[in-house]
């Protein structure tokens, strides 16, 4: 199949740091191959812009396999493109067509502070993720697994929410800038297997509480993170979430 080339014209949000005022920059992507994923056609645009003197455009990446969650952006007003089950970095550039004026900005939340032009900063997750601790269980190695007796169904539920790679388009789309669906990801695959469930309790409060503090939205069950996630989480998770959170709160002021 002959190779075919796109000529795009780019408007990027630019911002020197975090604190600073941001703003719009127009660039030309020339003679972009359509076999490009949309990261390369970046690469290509910061190498002209480096010759012309102008200093590159900041992204995050790093596996560039769909697999790490650093890469992401909003393009064209969706998290990840307009793609379905598919992260910035596993877009290619046949799904634009020539001539393409294409939007690309930064996740936007409160507790996803621009770090520079559209690199965010996401340790909040991280946070949320310490305040959910540690499982006691002795899981052993991968044949110990076998132990712990588990449905097929079950099983599949838990590795569906494990799939979560915490990119954040769940918040990116979310007109609250809620993580309730990340949250609810990370509260399952634990909650639903035995190995996770002598602390779901303390797990469910403790990352709840987190994700308050860290400055996150509620939930209004508008599912644009559900339509977003690049691993195809479903919402069925924050349920699961809401239910293991009540619970927790009715045992700790039983006890």
């Amino acid at each position: 199949m002959e190779e075919k080339f796109l000529n795009l014209t780019l408007k990027v949000w630019r911002q020197k740091r975090g604190e600073k005022k941001g703003k719009i920059e127009t660039y030309q992507a020339k003679h972009i191959s359509t076999d490009a994923s949309f990261l390369e056609m970046l690469d290509i645009v910061n190498d002209d812009l480096t010759i012309a003197g102008i200093e590159p455009i900041a992204f995050d990446h790093d596996c560039r396999e769909g697999i790490c969650g650093m890469c992401g952006q909003v393009v064209n007003g969706y998290a990840h493109g307009e793609e379905k089950g598919t992260t910035l970095c596993q877009l290619h550039m046949r799904r634009f067509k020539d001539g393409d004026t294409i939007f690309i900005e930064p996740f936007r939340a409160k507790a996803f502070k621009v770090v520079k032009d559209l690199v965010i900063d996401r340790s909040a997750f991280d946070k949320i993720i310490q305040a959910g601790g540690y499982i006691t269980a002795k899981a052993g190695g991968a044949p110990d697994a076998n132990i712990f007796p588990v449905t097929y169904e079950t099983g599949e539920l838990a590795m569906n929410a494990a799939e979560c790679i915490g990119c954040g388009a769940c918040v990116a789309a979310c007109p609250n800038a809620s993580a309730m669906l990340f949250v609810g990801a990370k509260i399952s695959h634990l909650a639903l297997l035995p190995q996770g469930r002598p602390e779901a309790a303390k797990r469910a409060l403790a990352m709840v509480r987190a994700m308050d503090s860290c400055g996150f939205g509620n939930c209004s069950n508008e599912r644009e993170c559900e339509a977003s996630c690049p691993k195809n989480i479903q919402i069925t998770n924050i349920a699961r979430l809401n239910r293991e959170f009540l619970s927790a709160g009715v045992c700790s002021t039983s006890m």
